[in-house]
């Protein structure tokens, strides 16, 4: 949709879909105004049987909702899929703030032209400053697949993900849903949206989901921008991607999580494989894998740490490691890190490297962390080279385990199945197309 009428002439922005009762489909859309005010605008296919919905029109009468009293005109965008009440209305929210909390505001509609707005949020947090590309899902606590947006009952659990226009970050929380007055309770306050999970802790922003109706799975679509400089941006002559569609589910494990997990379609990409079983990787070695080109690679990865060791190994300096704050992959620890180095070429004077780093408090528990390193990932010196990462859960007898997805500049890193999650933003010099290297790393100084 071209960004050519009044109310949207300074930007279309960020909509979503629904498909109504009779398979027909409308779009609501935020777009900024001539004066720079947000408001929310309508628009249909052109044709809805084209599968590829190219064509676009308007509602003539648009906007269909300006910024309500009491929220500033630029604090009100990014309407949600909409989805059905209990009394047979379609219901949406959409991002706003207060001062510096965080507000999902909430709207009632018979026709998507006319609204009504609920007296209450949807739900606010404290200092997390506003909200953009708000969602909200239903998610199965008992069933491996995806539910359509409108779903509520016993066994349901509803996720709220906000991305924050302070941070540039996507964060989600997994809460209770009331249906009758339209708000939302997280099941721990203390990982409430923006303050505890993050969809991804690299480089990704602006993720929105949608329910995939034919193979009944919850399909997320995330942002990955660019971290190298802006005149080398216009030199490519583009900018910023999309990231590999991922499914997400509720996790059953840990009560507490999404796993997020690249969707079925990326199979069938793979041209080849390889397989290397029982590598092990001695404390302080670095262990090539035989690999023509690893320019785009699919790596699925599962440790097993020696238990005499783990049990052995000394109680950890690293309480409060942090993988941005701390010296990296090249950092030594007891325990880590340990795990893969990819984009690296010969010499390893460019890598990425992917991996765990586990710390022994003094009562014996374990906590492990989930990073990527990118800063030897390229010789240039106007590209972002911070160290991304988070605790990810392990639970009693699991390992650990790792799936890698490598496509030339970026790096998409699943941790425990996809409890925690990695994106990353590469732009090596040297290990490019056949000079690319694959090779698995122990840093570790009391592990095997």
């Amino acid at each position: 949709m071209a960004a050519d009428q009044w109310y949207d002439q300074n930007g279309v922005w960020t909509g979503s879909a629904t498909i109504l009762h009779d398979g027909k489909i409308v779009m609501l859309y935020t777009g900024s105004t001539t004066e720079g005010v947000q408001v929310q605008n309508l628009a249909y296919p052109a044709d809805q049987y084209d599968p590829l919905l190219v064509h676009w029109v308007k509602y003539p009468r648009n906007p269909v909702l300006v910024p309500p009293p009491g929220i500033g005109p630029n604090d009100f965008r990014d309407p949600t899929t909409a989805w059905l009440t209990s009394e047979g209305k379609w219901r949406i929210t959409i991002g706003s703030k207060i001062n510096k909390t965080g507000i999902a505001l909430v709207y009632d509609t018979k026709d998507f032209i006319n609204y009504e707005m609920l007296d209450g949020l949807l739900h606010a947090v404290p200092g997390t400053g506003m909200w953009e590309c708000v969602d909200f899902f239903p998610v199965s606590e008992t069933e491996n697949n995806g539910l359509e947006t409108s779903i509520n009952g016993p066994g349901v659990k509803h996720v709220v993900k906000a991305s924050l226009d302070d941070d540039r970050h996507d964060y989600y929380a997994i809460g209770t849903y009331n249906d009758r007055n339209g708000t939302w309770i997280p099941d721990r306050p203390n990982i409430d949206v923006g303050i505890g999970l993050r969809y991804d802790y690299g480089i990704y922003y602006a993720a929105k989901t949608f329910y995939d109706q034919n193979k009944k799975r919850r399909v997320l679509w995330g942002w990955i921008g660019e971290s190298d400089s802006e005149a080398a941006d216009v030199k490519k002559g583009w900018a910023s991607v999309q990231s590999i569609p991922r499914t997400i589910l509720f996790d059953k494990k840990t009560g507490t999580h999404l796993l997020q997990w690249p969707v079925e379609e990326i199979d069938s990409l793979r041209l080849k494989g390889r397989e290397f079983n029982q590598v092990r990787i001695q404390a302080g070695s670095v262990v090539p894998l035989d690999i023509d080109s690893a320019t785009q690679l699919d790596i699925i990865a599962e440790f097993k740490i020696d238990s005499d060791a783990l049990e052995k190994a000394t109680g950890s300096s690293h309480a409060s490691f942090d993988c941005a704050t701390s010296g990296g992959a090249a950092e030594r620890g007891a325990l880590g890190p340990f795990g893969l180095l990819v984009l690296a070429d010969e010499r390893l004077s460019e890598q990425t490297p992917v991996y765990f780093y586990m710390t022994k408090g003094s009562d014996g528990n374990l906590k492990t962390f989930f990073c990527n390193d990118q800063s030897r990932s390229s010789k240039a010196s106007d590209v972002d080279k911070h160290i991304y990462g988070s605790l990810v859960p392990v639970l009693r007898g699991e390992n650990l385990s790792i799936r890698i997805l490598v496509d030339h500049s970026i790096i998409e890193s699943f941790g425990q199945g996809g409890r925690t999650v990695i994106t990353s933003r590469v732009y090596p010099t040297k290990a490019i197309y056949g000079a690319a290297k694959v090779f698995l790393f122990n840093n570790a100084t009391e592990l095997n």
